[in-house]
């Protein structure tokens, strides 16, 4: 396939691409593991922030919310400093708001995966833990994260393979992804069949790479484990 010399900006496309997609998959972890301990903490205001949290991000799409944060924020800092007597211009970097969003994103959909995680564990170990005088956070590293992360990966993963798709919209703020690469790339050859089809491919790849990474990590994590007896 002749990409005409505009080959290397696929590649510096999809490094960009990987870049944005593993940084703001630890983002939605982390946002994932504090909303799912909100969502089933004794506190009604965390239940309730966690609760408005998911819900709000999840009924925003994901484009809009990018923009939003992009082209809103500069002007929303902009006019409350006009109002107290300062000038400033600021600028956002679309890396860090591509990683940031994206992740605040997908930390919605990661909360409802670790949440569901944590309730299919067996209470009767938690409450065997507790009766032989296990602290809670020795209870927490001995026997909830290791059972947690392993009922979560299935779930993460699927949130893995949306949140790489997504990683396209971060084209709209300028930042030369794969997407904004191959748009580039198409304009100054006029072959758009070439170049979008070679970024399918690569996504594809990203996809395909993945999954076999996921599957490898849940033998890994049920090792040791009987199949249930049907």
């Amino acid at each position: 396939m002749d990409l005409q010399g505009y080959g290397w900006m696929l590649w510096a496309g999809l490094e960009v691409t990987v870049m944005v997609a593993v940084s703001a998959m630890a983002v939605a972890v982390c946002l994932g593991l504090i909303g799912s301990w909100a969502k089933l903490s004794k506190s009604t205001s965390a239940r309730t922030a966690a609760r408005i949290y998911t819900t709000v991000i999840r009924g925003i799409p994901e484009l809009l919310l990018i923009l939003v944060v992009y082209y809103g924020t500069p002007t929303l800092i902009q006019s409350v400093a006009e109002g107290l007597g300062f000038e400033i211009v600021l600028d956002l970097n679309p890396f860090a708001t591509g990683v940031i969003t994206i992740g605040f994103i997908y930390g919605a959909f990661a909360t409802e995966v670790f949440r569901g995680a944590f309730l299919a564990i067996d209470p009767g170990q938690i409450e065997a833990a507790s009766a032989v005088g296990m602290s809670r956070q020795q209870m927490t590293r001995r026997i909830i994260l290791p059972q947690m992360w392993r009922f979560a990966l299935p779930g993460l993963g699927n949130v893995w393979m949306v949140l790489v798709k997504a990683t396209a919209l971060v084209s709209v703020i300028q930042l030369d992804e794969l997407m904004r690469m191959s748009f580039v790339a198409m304009s100054a050859t006029k072959l758009p069949f070439t170049f979008f089809l070679c970024a399918t491919f690569l996504y594809l790849g990203i996809t395909i790479m993945s999954q076999v990474l996921q599957h490898y990590l849940e033998a890994w994590t049920n090792r040791g484990l009987k199949p249930a007896k049907v």
